[in-house]
C-alpha cells in the first residue's frame, strides 16, 4: 500500500511560474524494505507529477528520517525529473488513490509511527487535522469498515483511530 511519509511545508515553484506543493511517499517493497518517491501537485489545480523512485531504505522508520532532510534544491531537481517524466515509473498514478475520500490523496501522517511516541501526541496531532485528512487516515490503513468513517465527525473519528492503533499495537 502506497503511504504519504511526509508532506513538504511551502510551495515549490517552476520557472514558467506554476507553483507545486510537495510531499514525499513511499511503499513497503516485497524484500521489506521502503521505497521512497516525491509527488508534485499544482497548487491551481492539474495532473500531479510523480518522480520514480528517489529512495531506498531498510525501513519506513529511516524512510521517514530521509524524508525529513530534503533541501530546496533537492525539491527543484525532483520537481525537474518529474517533469521530464523520462522513467515509465513517473507515470503510475499518484499515492494512494482512493476516490471516495474527496481531494485528500492519503494519509498526512503515519498513525502507528506517531502512536510510538505517545497516545497523546497521536491525539494532539490528529486533533489538529480536517475531517477529510481523518477519513483518509482511517481508510489508508484500513482503521474503519469502509462505511464508519463517512458517519463519525472529527472527534469521534480521532476516538476511533486511537482505539484501532491502540488495538493493534497490543496485538
Amino acid at each position: 500500500m502506497d503511504v504519504v511519509v511526509r508532506s513538504v511545508a511551502g510551495f515549490v515553484a517552476e520557472n514558467a511560474g506554476v507553483v507545486y506543493g510537495a510531499r514525499v511517499c513511499g511503499r513497503q517493497r516485497t524484500d521489506r524494505t521502503w521505497e521512497g518517491w516525491m509527488e508534485f501537485d499544482p497548487v491551481a489545480g492539474g495532473v500531479t507529477l510523480r518522480t520514480a523512485r528517489e529512495t531506498t531504505q531498510p525501513n519506513l522508520h529511516d524512510l521517514e528520517y530521509w524524508a525529513t532532510g530534503l533541501t530546496p534544491v533537492y525539491l527543484e531537481g525532483a520537481l525537474q525529473r518529474a517533469r521530464d517524466g523520462s522513467d515509465a515509473e513517473a507515470a503510475r498514478p499518484a499515492a494512494p488513490a482512493t476516490a471516495s475520500i474527496g481531494p485528500v490523496r492519503g494519509a498526512v501522517l503515519d498513525p502507528f509511527s506517531v502512536y510510538l511516541k505517545g497516545a497523546d501526541l497521536l491525539r494532539r496531532q490528529l486533533a489538529a487535522l480536517s475531517r477529510d485528512h481523518l477519513r483518509a487516515i482511517a481508510r489508508a490503513y484500513d482503521l474503519d469498515d469502509g462505511v464508519t468513517a463517512d458517519v463519525l465527525t472529527a472527534p469521534e473519528l480521532v476516538g476511533l483511530i486511537i482505539a484501532r492503533v491502540s488495538e493493534r499495537r497490543v496485538a
